[in-house]
């Protein structure tokens, strides 16, 4: 949406700010007057007069709830400003994005594409083989002259154009097709499914997407939505308990009454009373029910998901460590919801909601040895808290480490030395751990890396692993790698462009200079506005600015040395108050 306001409000062409489309905010579908009579004469000119229909095409669109219509449909401002001559102008983005609304715009005016619909039948000679072809032979393109929107299926069902008589076969070509699910919702999918149900409105899809993400009942991988052992959790609890209120009729019927509460014809006060009295009832029922027998409802609903099968078919809930117990769902405050056994704790096995994590747990119930690091040591995969990761020591010579000891002071020290000693590398969610070899453990070990200098600014771009996954830095722009493939053959041009696209990050507005990154890790060194004057900013240090210093005046090397003095003290004081 931000790259089509963009282009709405203007873009620099050869000194002059020009809009490149029309009014962004609309769900309309019939253009102007004088947009249509430019169209007509550009496809008149462009094409010839057999691709220009002899009337005006006009488009009826489908009735959205809250839909704006007040204004006209999108399109070009100028439709002889193609795609080509604005393409140096723009970014990648924004020109993928003018191109479909400018080939859709112009193809709706043009005429039809003509089709024959065929059967192709070739047959062999003593006739114990026939093959049949079923589709279409494309005898005028029409409005594909400019606007090829067709899908992988529709492509399959173009035939070529064929007269009958011999066919020489020189080769045949054997392909086994399986069938495949339906592909998992993208935001997309997701939002077109929900106008299908009447769920949300198009002010609302970005906030119900976001909060998806954000609470954590799915993750995005490859621009895809995978449901989280939180998500799936939360599905089964609600489709339980509270089936009402997580029926599609039930929500679809609320916003239509939300719709006729904005209209005035309906009261709010009604509308609330009807909804929290149920609601009321309904919660106060559910907390009569005890955690076991909510957790044995949910046993019978996620069973196929959480739980393996025999060749049968049959759900196995056997504890594979006493033989005896039962597998069931269990919850605790701190680690959420995982499978444990009816033994317990005369048997404490225990896994992952997810069967994938399980197998991944199980495959890694042992570290697993990788290779050598560049610096000599073991580089081993290990599993942990927060899931699968790569662990080797920094240094390579010998290490004295003491006897553990059941003083709590020591023993806290040593377990730092120890810290200070191994690296911890987290995996990548979505790297396939069978896949994690010598070189590509070598590859993330040596995470943050410098790709090389942007030419655009001579600034260094890095790239790294984060929370969200893999991504560019560069000054202050952020790009998220989406194929976490791509991040073990990824090169500088392509960094350029990535980084390119990318939005600036968000600049502090109490920040009054940005001094550069500190020499050790790279870490920016800002001078900030602050409640009792100004101060330097490195991590979670915070240094003071002498009165006599200009705080616009200060330079790194200045900045640097009131860091170390600010660690000192900080140093100093704590062996004070020990």
């Amino acid at each position: 949406m931000q790259i089509a306001q963009k282009l709405y409000q203007g873009i620099e062409i050869e000194g002059d700010t020009i809009g490149l489309i029309t009014y962004m905010r609309t769900d309309g579908t019939n253009l102007s007057k004088d947009a249509i009579s430019t169209f007509r004469a550009y496809i008149n000119e462009e094409f010839g007069n057999e691709y220009l229909p002899e009337t005006v095409l006009n488009y009826s669109g489908k009735k959205a709830k809250n839909a704006q219509e007040a204004h006209e449909a999108i399109r070009p401002t100028d439709i002889t400003r193609t795609p080509q001559k604005v393409k140096k102008y723009l970014s990648s983005d924004q020109n993928k994005l003018y191109d479909l609304i400018w080939s859709r715009s112009l193809s709706s005016q043009m005429e039809s594409a003509k089709f024959d619909r065929n059967t192709i039948t070739i047959v062999s000679d003593n006739n114990d083989t026939i093959c049949k072809a079923s589709g279409s032979v494309l005898k005028f393109d029409g409005f594909l002259k400019i606007y090829k929107n067709t899908s992988k299926d529709d492509e399959e069902n173009i035939l070529p154009s064929m007269t009958k008589g011999p066919v020489n076969i020189e080769d045949l070509i054997e392909e086994q097709h399986f069938t495949q699910p339906p592909p998992r919702f993208s935001e997309a999918s997701l939002v077109k499914k929900l106008e299908e149900l009447g769920i949300g409105r198009p002010s609302t899809y970005a906030s119900i997407i976001s909060t998806i993400a954000n609470r954590g009942y799915a993750e995005i991988l490859n621009k895809r939505f995978f449901p989280t052992d939180r998500g799936k959790l939360i599905s089964a609890f609600l489709e339980k308990l509270f089936s009402k209120y997580v029926d599609y009729n039930f929500t679809a019927g609320l916003e239509d009454q939300l719709d006729e509460i904005t209209t005035g014809k309906e009261s709010w006060i009604k509308v609330l009373r009807l909804f929290w009295k149920d609601f009321y009832n309904n919660v106060n029922e559910v907390k009569e029910i005890r955690t076991r027998e909510v957790l044995d409802l949910l046993n019978d609903s996620l069973g196929d998901l959480v739980f393996d099968k025999d060749d049968g078919g049959n759900i196995i809930r056997k504890c594979q460590l006493c033989s005896s117990g039962t597998l069931s769902l269990k919850n605790s405050f701190r680690g959420g919801a995982f499978i444990g056994c009816s033994n317990y704790p005369a048997c404490k096995f225990t896994r992952p909601l997810s069967k994938a994590k399980a197998a991944a747990q199980s495959q890694l119930a042992e570290p697993k040895f990788i290779g050598k690091h560049e610096n000599g040591n073991d580089i081993y995969l290990k599993n942990g808290r927060f899931g699968p990761y790569l662990q080797y020591e920094k240094i390579q010579d010998d290490i004295i480490v003491e006897e553990p000891t059941k003083k709590k002071k020591k023993t806290k020290k040593l377990k730092e030395k120890i810290n200070e000693l191994l690296k911890n590398v987290s995996i990548p969610k979505g790297l396939e751990l069978d896949s994690i070899n010598l070189e590509r453990a070598k590859f993330l070990c040596s995470l943050p890396k410098s790709l090389g200098i942007n030419p655009e600014n001579q600034k260094e771009i890095t790239l790294n692993t984060g929370r969200f996954g893999p991504y560019l830095k560069c000054e202050n722009k952020s790009a998220r790698v989406e194929n976490i493939e791509e991040i073990f053959s990824l090169g500088l041009n392509r960094a350029i462009t990535l980084i390119a696209d990318a939005k600036p990050g968000r600049i502090s507005s109490s920040m009054i200079k940005d001094l550069g990154e500190h020499p050790e890790d790279k870490k920016p060194v800002r001078i900030m506005k602050g409640q009792y004057g100004p101060y330097i900013k490195y991590k979670s240090l915070n240094a003071t600015i002498p009165e006599e210093k200009d705080p616009s005046e200060i330079t790194l090397e200045e900045a640097l040395i009131l860091i170390e003095k600010r660690r000192e003290y900080d140093k100093n004081k704590k062996k004070r108050k020990k």
